[in-house]
């Protein structure tokens, strides 16, 4: 990965690979890279900081653009490419609160319509997908704190290279003040299962320890938190806005204390259903059909 100052506040950002740029997650300010082909001939006379390529904030002003460093240490095992094809592994929480003045009414729903399309579109065996919701008769299928945490604990035991896991999430989110300084807006994210009134929530940095650290080279998770405050739910080093038009730009979002909040080589993908400032609400889509 490339390391470059931001533009206006020269704080440094990893650049995730074939990004054209990058928004610094403090100052807000965007750094675009500009292609090195495209840059016209140093001059014999330059230095070596001014021959480098640059980047650009704003289209007011060029900064330094830093050349590429060495490549950052390996965190999974070295070796061949992982199958094509591993295990297939998936968590799905449809959290209701049935009977409480936190009810919703489309969480059940969605855990529903996100088994069928695991199972019929992604070939997903029904023996490998575990399904939290109030409909449940087993109470260890229930969506509690306790069997939450355990079941994300269940989704990567032993997962290997070439596994592809899913974790989905449909109920309420919420923040809570943070007082490490590893996250940038002061807060962190949480997930309010059906006892978090007298249990608690389940804080982005558990859940960032439990199912991303542990993820071994090879291995894939994709995430859907449909939850409001779900923006960085994972916790992750690195967050991609996209607009309506397709365009897009990433985030440094990793803590300045330095703690490594990726995984151990594999690849997460998370999406939100809003930012961590916004919230997200029950919709009808069709008639007695609802979702979050």
């Amino acid at each position: 990965m490339l390391l470059v100052n931001c533009s206006n506040c020269r704080t440094p950002l990893q650049l995730p690979p074939g990004a054209p740029s990058i928004r610094c997650a403090l100052c807000h300010a965007v750094t675009l890279i500009a292609d090195p082909r495209s840059l016209p001939p140093p001059s014999p006379h330059s230095s070596s900081s001014s021959s480098s390529s640059s980047s650009f904030h704003h289209h007011h002003h060029l900064p330094q653009h830093y050349p590429p460093q060495r490549p950052p240490p390996s965190y999974g095992p070295p070796g061949p490419p992982p199958p094509a094809h591993g295990s297939k592994r998936a968590l799905i929480c449809g959290v209701s609160y049935r009977n409480t003045r936190d009810e919703l009414k489309g969480c059940v729903n969605d855990a529903k319509c996100m088994k069928f399309l695991l199972t019929n579109r992604f070939k997903f065996p029904e023996s490998s997908i575990l399904v939290l919701t109030e409909d449940e008769r087993d109470h260890q299928r229930r969506p509690t704190k306790q069997n939450i945490r355990m079941a994300m604990q269940w989704l990567v035991q032993g997962c290997r290279p070439g596994d592809s896991l899913v974790f989905h999430y449909s109920g309420h989110g919420s923040q809570q003040r943070n007082y490490t300084g590893d996250e940038v807006d002061g807060f962190d994210e949480t997930l309010c299962p059906s006892d978090f009134r007298t249990q608690g929530m389940i804080v982005d940095d558990e859940i960032n320890a439990t199912i991303v650290r542990p993820l071994p080279h090879g291995a894939k998770l994709h995430a859907v938190i449909d939850s409001c405050h779900s923006g960085t739910m994972l916790d992750l080093p690195f967050l991609c806005r996209m607009d309506r038009s397709g365009q897009y730009i990433w985030e440094d979002h990793r803590p300045r204390s330095g703690v490594w909040k990726g995984t151990s080589g594999g690849e997460v993908i998370s999406f939100g259903g809003c930012d961590d400032n916004q919230t997200s609400a029950d919709t009808s889509v069709k008639l007695l059909v609802f979702g979050t």
